[in-house]
């Protein structure tokens, strides 16, 4: 019997995502700024803090970046339902000399040892840029290479440079690494067409240091948003436009037939050769000013990523800040708290052409099914209203083992009060169906299942713990069988903060130890689902059973 047994339910907390959009990717975390790696069959998007910005604001007042010293990481193999890894602390890795931290660029690399590397470049505010680097997984834990940044003014081919920031980095076909960065208004000696502010850079065989001069780049009306892609073997580089007007565009000889981009605007460059600044092709703009479509953000940052056989386009938007402002969750005097979208794009690899683009609530529909057999993360989610973050501090490894194959992402929980849901999408229980579900949670309270926000529930686990507990009910599997558009879990009651942290359905019923092949097991075998031996110390995350009793591998 549990205490809230007589408690009435809480309807659910409000939606300012959209149960069917894609775009924000996340409903509860601002963040900006987006780069992208593909690892291991995952996709792991890195992104400037903005949340920090929000916080440190009191949920109030315009977002002036100065309290950004950490990163967020996201990670997919759907391009729907994400898992939120927590924050890279940056200003704790690199110590005294890093003031901010924006606008990363993430690549990794295989190096001669046979070791995979990971590095994030980052923005140290507008004067430098800094480096981390992991060498256990896409997600840390991240040191920093050097005791200063790894770009300042001063060193060969970077002055003048009005911002030393927004780093775009990528590895070619021979192990190459470059480095793009630089933006800000026109040098004295330059101009509104020429601002004279853009670089580019080859990377030591460290990959943590430039080797050689930078070289300024001929980017017309470049402002900010430097990124890099290798594409047909070609170097493709694409930056953010100036709000300056455009009287002078008829003073660009090279502009290849383009008119002159709209302020503010997505543009891109291709190259054989990046040291040569003659060798820059300028192709015009393929994101116009995202303020057009009602994004409700003038200037952008966009990350291009080829990941299972399709381009996509990461970028920012306000989306979030204004459906949260219109429903009156956010102070109407916030501003610039943005949140990473994504859309498909279309890209020719042969020419290099990147058409141009529409930017849409949408998103993109999801390329691979969720499987609920499988370990899963409470920070997995698609949506979520009402929901926060127990730890937003550093990712690191004192944590327990996630479901992604490291152990080094630190386990948030989600932090619920009643009303607060998480939404998955695309979720396949397969022709037979679920006989069972195992959550793990702390506080006291009800969670449902369902498979719309407001309707009935398809399962319900009423829990109550001081600690982190394992809970199993039965389900009926002819409910959850086949691939469900929705899964909802919703917390309907609550005594105060509770946390949820992972669930599982299994396709056998475990409430209940059933003998293993007719035999009951005490004999310190452990046996799995089907009711197999398992030789040695399970290593596959799962539902296991020895002397009788469920055991759960995380």
């Amino acid at each position: 019997m549990f205490p809230l047994s007589g408690t009435a339910q809480t309807a659910p907390a409000a939606n300012y995502k959209g149960l069917t959009s894609g775009n924000p990717i996340s409903a509860s975390v601002f963040c900006a700024d987006p780069t992208a790696i593909d690892y291991n069959g995952r996709l792991y998007v890195y992104g400037t803090n903005d949340h920090q910005q929000y916080k440190a604001n009191g949920k109030k007042g315009s977002n002036g970046y100065g309290n950004i010293k950490s990163l967020v990481v996201f990670s997919t193999d759907d391009l729907v339902n994400w898992t939120f890894h927590g924050t890279i602390d940056v200003g704790k890795v690199c110590g005294n000399w890093c003031g901010q931290s924006w606008a990363p660029s993430a690549v990794w690399r295989t190096n001669d040892k046979g070791k995979d590397e990971f590095f994030v470049y980052f923005a140290n505010g507008g004067g430098s840029v800094g480096v981390i680097k992991s060498t256990t997984s896409p997600v840390g834990p991240f040191t920093s290479p050097n005791s200063q940044p790894m770009i300042r003014h001063g060193m060969a081919g970077i002055d003048p440079c009005n911002w030393l920031f927004d780093p775009g980095a990528v590895i070619d076909s021979t192990g190459q690494g470059w480095i793009a960065f630089g933006g800000g208004d026109p040098q004295k000696s330059g101009s509104k067409l020429w601002p004279g502010n853009s670089r580019i850079a080859k990377l030591a065989k460290n990959m943590t240091s430039l080797s050689g001069s930078a070289v300024n780049m001929p980017a017309p009306y470049l402002f900010e948003a430097s990124e890099q892609n290798i594409i047909g073997g070609r170097f493709v580089y694409t930056y953010n436009t100036s709000w300056s007007d455009r009287n002078d565009w008829s003073k660009f000889t090279k502009r290849n037939g383009q008119n002159a981009p709209s302020s503010c605007s997505m543009c891109y460059m291709v190259s054989d050769t990046p040291l040569d600044p003659d060798s820059w092709e300028y192709r015009g703009e393929y994101v116009p000013n995202e303020g057009n479509f009602g994004m409700g953000w003038g200037n952008n940052h966009t990350h291009l990523h080829k990941f299972m056989g399709n381009y996509y386009l990461f970028y920012h938007s306000t989306l979030l800040e204004q459906d949260m402002k219109s429903g009156g969750a956010m102070n109407n005097d916030a501003s610039g708290y943005r949140s990473i979208g994504i859309n498909k794009a279309t890209v020719n690899e042969t020419s290099q052409k990147i058409s141009k683009m529409t930017l849409s609530k949408n998103g993109v529909s999801p390329i691979a099914k969720l499987s609920p057999y499988q370990l899963q993360q409470a920070e997995t989610m698609a949506n979520s209203g009402g929901i926060t973050y127990d730890d937003f501090k550093n990712i690191s490894t004192n944590s327990s083992i996630n479901t992604l194959g490291n152990d080094a992402s630190r386990n948030l929980y989600v932090k619920m009060t009643a009303g607060a849901w998480t939404q998955l999408r695309n979720v396949d229980f397969g022709a037979e169906g679920a006989q069972s579900l195992t959550v793990r949670v702390k506080g006291t309270g009800t969670l449902e299942v369902r498979f719309t926000k407001t309707g009935a529930a398809s399962a319900s686990i009423d829990f109550s713990s001081t600690s982190y507990k394992d809970y199993i009910i039965s389900v009926d599997p002819a409910k959850f069988k086949n691939v469900k558009s929705q899964l909802f879990f919703v917390l309907t009651k609550a005594e105060g903060s509770t946390y949820f942290d992972t669930w599982q359905f299994s396709e056998e019923d475990v409430t209940a130890v059933k003998p293993v092949n007719g035999k009951t097991v005490n004999n310190g075998q452990t046996y799995n689902l089907q009711g197999h031996p398992v030789n040695g110390a399970p290593t596959k995350r799962g539902i296991y059973i020895r002397n009788g009793k469920k055991v759960t591998i995380k």
